[in-house]
Order: C-alpha cells, then sequence, then structure tokens
C-alpha cells in the first residue's frame, strides 16, 4: 500500500494515525477545512511529534500533504487512493460521508476498481459501520452493489492519549502524544489484501477490544475528570494523583472490567494490569491534559452506548458491584462549563426536571429503577 487520505489534521490526525501511517512509508494526504493548518502541512510536508512515557523523544514525520476537505481535491485523492482513514470526532463523519461517496462515485466512473478500505479511527462503537451506511445515502443505488464488493469499511478501536498542544509552543504543527498506543482493526471486514502498518493490529473480535478501552480507558478518564472537577483539580494527573480519587477510579474500572471477564473471558490478572497501566498513563507527568477538556459534551458520554452508561448496563445484566460507577455518573452531572452547549444543556435539564427525570433521559434507564435512585441520592451527597 502507498498512499491514504486521512480526514483531520488535528492532533489526533496527526499524531497518532497520521503518524503510523507515515511511519510505514505511506504517503498521507490529509484533509482538513482548517486551512491555515492545510497551508502549514502542504507547504512544509513535515511536522514534529514529541512522544512522551517514561522518558520524551520528538520523531520527524516525513511525506505528507494536505487538502481542504471541502474541495475537489479531496475527492480527486479518493479516486487514486489506497486507504481513506478518519480522526474527525463522530459528529462530523456525517459531514464527511457525502465526501467520501462522491470519491467512490468518481472512482468507479473512471474505472479504478482496485479495493479500498476505509477506517474511522473515532471513539466510538463500530464508528465505521456508521459511517458506511451515511456514505450509501449519498451514493447512487445502482452502484451500492459494486461497493459492496470492492470497499471494505472496517471498524477498529483506538486508544492513545493526545492532550491539546501547549500554546507556548510556537511551532503549530507540533503535537505532543504518550508513548502508548493501541488501533486495532478488523480483519474481517477488508477488501483485497490487509496492509502490514506496524501498530495496526488485527483481530476477529473486534468489540472485546472496543468495550475493553471504552470500560477501561473512557470510563476511567471520565470519572477521574468528573470528580477531578468537584475537588478543584486543573488536571487529569493532578486528579489521579489524589488519592481518594485514584481509589475510586480505579474501583470503577474493576466494576466495569468485572463486566469484560465474564462477558469475553479476559485474564482476571492481565486485565487487572491493564488497569494498573492506564492510571499509571493518567499520571504521565509529559501530558498536561485538563479536567475540562476530557469532561467536556457530557450528554454523549451520558449515552446508553458510552463509557459510563453501557458498562453499568453490563454490571445489571451480570448482577454485579457497581456503586462506584453510579457516582460516576452522579459527578457527571456535576459538570459545568459555559463553553460547552452539552453541559449547559445538562445544567439546564436539571434545573428544570430534577434528577431522575433528566438521567432517565439521557441515559435511557428506567426512571423509576434502583440505579437512577441512588444516582440521585449520590448527586444529592456531592
Amino acid at each position: 500500500m502507498k498512499n491514504a487520505v486521512h480526514f483531520g489534521a488535528g492532533n489526533i490526525g496527526r499524531g497518532f494515525i497520521g503518524k503510523l501511517l507515515a511511519d510505514a512509508d505511506v504517503a498521507v494526504t490529509f484533509a482538513d477545512v482548517n486551512a491555515p493548518l492545510v497551508d502549514q502541512l502542504s507547504h512544509k510536508q513535515e511536522y514534529k511529534v514529541k512522544v512522551v512515557g517514561t522518558e520524551c523523544q520528538i520523531d520527524t514525520v516525513t511525506h505528507v500533504t494536505a487538502v481542504n476537505s471541502a474541495s475537489e481535491d479531496v475527492i480527486d485523492r479518493i479516486v487514486n487512493t489506497d486507504l481513506v482513514t478518519t480522526a474527525v470526532g463522530p459528529n462530523v463523519l456525517d459531514i464527511i460521508a457525502k465526501t467520501i461517496a462522491q470519491g467512490i462515485a468518481k472512482r468507479f466512473e473512471v474505472g479504478n476498481e482496485a479495493p479500498l478500505n476505509i477506517i474511522a479511527c473515532e471513539n466510538m462503537v463500530r464508528g465505521t459501520t456508521h459511517l458506511k451506511g451515511e456514505v450509501y445515502k449519498h451514493l447512487d443505488a445502482a452502484l451500492h452493489a459494486k461497493a459492496d464488493a470492492l470497499i471494505g469499511f472496517v471498524d477498529s478501536a483506538v486508544d492513545r492519549i493526545v492532550p491539546p498542544a501547549e500554546a507556548a509552543n510556537d511551532d503549530p504543527l507540533e503535537v505532543t502524544v504518550e508513548s502508548f498506543s493501541e488501533w486495532i482493526v478488523d480483519e474481517q471486514q477488508f477488501k483485497g489484501d490487509i496492509p502490514t502498518i506496524a501498530g495496526m493490529e488485527k483481530t476477529d473480535n473486534l468489540m472485546a477490544f472496543v468495550e475493553r478501552k471504552l470500560f477501561t480507558l473512557n470510563t476511567g478518564h471520565c470519572i477521574t475528570a468528573y470528580l477531578g472537577c468537584l475537588s478543584g483539580h486543573r488536571t487529569i494527573r493532578e486528579a489521579i494523583e489524589d488519592p481518594a480519587i485514584r481509589t475510586q477510579v480505579k474501583q470503577a474500572m474493576q466494576e466495569s472490567g468485572e463486566v469484560l471477564i465474564r462477558r469475553y473471558g479476559f485474564d482476571r490478572d492481565m486485565h487487572n494490569a491493564y488497569i494498573d497501566k492506564i492510571l499509571g498513563r493518567f499520571a504521565n507527568p509529559y501530558l498536561v491534559d485538563e479536567v475540562d477538556r476530557v469532561g467536556r459534551q457530557p450528554i454523549r458520554k451520558l449515552g446508553p452506548n458510552d463509557r459510563l452508561v453501557k458498562p453499568l448496563l453490563g454490571t445489571i445484566e451480570y448482577g454485579t458491584e457497581n456503586k462506584t460507577l453510579l457516582k460516576g455518573i452522579a459527578a457527571a452531572l456535576k459538570y459545568t462549563n459555559d463553553s460547552d452547549p452539552q453541559a449547559v444543556e445538562l445544567q439546564t435539564s436539571l434545573s428544570q426536571h430534577g434528577v431522575t427525570q433528566t438521567v432517565a433521559h439521557y441515559t435511557g434507564l428506567d426512571e423509576h429503577s434502583a440505579e437512577v435512585q441512588t444516582i440521585a441520592s449520590l448527586y444529592n451527597q456531592l
């Protein structure tokens, strides 16, 4: 494989997927609506990534360029590319679907029948399957059968902490990432040969890894943020170094972990080691990740398929402990941020409709259930 079009030239796009592709000698074209960013990338055709773990190293990513994702250029790139990836955020997938559909249609029009694989690298369950549905809405129905044969929509699970770039840095393209990264793809969904890319792992049981990440990293991260906000901490590192918060976050991840162990047969000792590794990642001294960034969009995070309620539903299914997960949901309800429309909407709902109605509305839980009553009680104690 030689070429990839990557939608999203932000920190995650440059620091994670774009870097892995470029490191594998893939020529990456970033597609983004941020005109100054596109201009800088297409002019310099390289950028620096600060990789921080137990130590800090700076890598230079080369052989990259960029086009505006609202232009005809990106459609022409899709016509001739081998791979399309995204890191745009779940809400933007629906917007780029039309562009991808136009690229596929033009690809067929010019007679390119080489397989094309599309991988959405988003913080969502089966994000590429969702993207496929949106793409097909914009693709002539007469082309669907051909697309089914030639276009692979490959679901993936992604994990790498990429905080916002430090404002003090005078290089707008440099990005900081943690050394840990995980990109797991569903090998059953590819068309043609599966590309060999260092850092991209193949599995035939993707949901186990999607939920392991969602129930552990994402669950722990947002509970750290919400408890950190309540305790006046500014960053994730400050919050997780607070012994009381660390104990509760670990307990919540063990509650969600019990669901994973029962559902997928994960080894208990190995999963506990995975929890400890994630707690260590939260405390990374090189990562300045603010609790407000991690806590934003609380309504999405309270959804029935997201990081707080989905593991809770698993504990209900298996009849296992969930008191700290319930506390995490109560803490999410306390999140205030005037610059976050979802946080504002959530607080408005709480003031107008009360806790139990608000919880039921956004989580899908039964308003009269024991879980919602416990959340309301914990909310009033926090």
